[in-house]
């Protein structure tokens, strides 16, 4: 299995990127996504996560309101939709995947995933 993340870039406080997530290696739609993120200096945090069967999402407070996770399950991608992006969004964004449909309870730890993509970075300033 193998995760391919990219769309990050530069962009103003207040503008808006799309994020992309595209799995490969993998037969089903039964699998999780997640999106973590990690700053310069700081812990890793997960950021949002979409299941595979009931397609269930959620987000970290920090971006509630502000971003969007979707997938597109004919082309193996998910997506995630960040706008109103302030400053402290500045991290290097990563996906990764787990197997199955994902206890709430869990998504939002990064040892409940076993497949990781390389980041993308994505860069909030005036």
């Amino acid at each position: 299995v193998q995760l391919q993340a990219c769309g990050g870039g530069w962009v103003q406080p207040g503008g808006s990127l799309r994020l992309s997530c595209e799995t490969s290696g993998i037969s089903s739609d039964s699998y999780t996504i997640g999106w973590f993120r990690q700053a310069p200096g700081k812990e890793r945090e997960a950021v949002s996560y979409i299941r595979g069967g009931d397609r269930k999402t959620n987000y970290a407070d920090s971006v509630k309101g502000r971003f969007t996770i979707s997938r597109d399950n004919a082309k193996n991608t998910v997506y995630l939709q960040m706008s109103r992006l302030k400053v402290e969004d500045t991290a290097v964004y990563s996906c990764a995947l787990r197997r199955g449909n994902i206890i709430s309870g869990l998504a939002f730890s990064p040892s409940s995933y076993t497949y990781w993509g390389q980041g993308t970075l994505v860069t909030v300033s005036s």
